[in-house]
């Protein structure tokens, strides 16, 4: 196999969470251009469609991740319209923007009902699927927010789910490993998306100027480096958190 070789999914079955927007929409052009086929994973299904009409080898499907009973669900469905699974990428989130004591019980539930019952639910019952088939790839989509603390925008619950993605993470890679199946974490720092407005001239400071690049990423940046997590190209790695700040967390 050659090296660009390594990264090609040609026949490969791809599933992501939230993949209609942001950062899973990218994750999702991504793959279908490495020659996987792709389900779609997410509540809203309108947005889905619109992925859909752009990339013919996506399929969508609709599911609520914080629910076990729609994953096991949508597992069968994704399996039987499509053979198998062979990678999962875990990018379904969310984000309340709070100081810690205003934080509601609402909130807390939210974010760590998707960013961490979510992914466990996913990681579950894809897994279950993958080791009975002899092996499989997972990428967990975690953050630079599972490292530091960002500031000026404070978000605790958010942090916390993150930090516990990236554990998580390193949990079933050193599970998993002896049923085929690597597990790896991505941690984007700064990237620009309809979510996630990082220009703002209030975060300037913290969020471009202190990065040593000195600007933030775009999702199509992002998306090479979940191809290599994904792909036989990182065939001997597992329970790694790779980040890609543009060097945020150098300094």
């Amino acid at each position: 196999m050659s090296v660009l070789d390594a990264f090609g999914l040609v026949g490969k079955v791809a599933v992501v969470t939230g993949g209609n927007r942001g950062l899973g929409r990218a994750f999702t052009a991504a793959l279908a251009q490495a020659g996987a086929r792709v389900a779609v994973v997410a509540r809203d299904a309108a947005k889905t469609a619109e992925v859909l009409d752009e990339l013919e080898t996506v399929r969508g499907f609709q599911a609520d991740v914080r629910r076990r009973a729609d994953v096991d669900r949508v597992v069968g469905e994704i399996v039987a319209e499509m053979g198998g699974v062979d990678i999962l990428v875990n990018n379904a989130g969310a984000c309340v923007h709070a100081p810690a004591l205003e934080v509601t019980e609402a909130d807390w539930a939210e974010v760590v009902d998707t960013n961490v019952s979510g992914v466990w639910h996913c990681c579950q019952a894809f897994g279950k699927h993958m080791a009975g088939r002899g092996g499989g790839t997972i990428v967990n989509i975690g953050s630079i927010s599972g490292l530091i603390v960002n500031r000026p925008q404070w978000q605790p619950a958010y942090n916390a789910s993150k930090a516990a993605v990236h554990q998580l993470t390193k949990s079933l890679a050193a599970e998993w490993a002896p049923l085929g199946i690597r597990v790896n974490a991505l941690a984007p720092g700064y990237v620009r998306t309809e979510m996630a407005p990082v220009d703002r001239p209030e975060f300037r400071q913290r969020w471009i100027d202190d990065v040593p690049m000195r600007r933030y990423a775009t999702p199509e940046e992002i998306a090479p480096s979940l191809i290599y997590l994904a792909s036989d190209a990182s065939a001997f790695m597992t329970g790694s958190v790779l980040v890609i700040d543009g060097g945020y967390t150098t300094v």
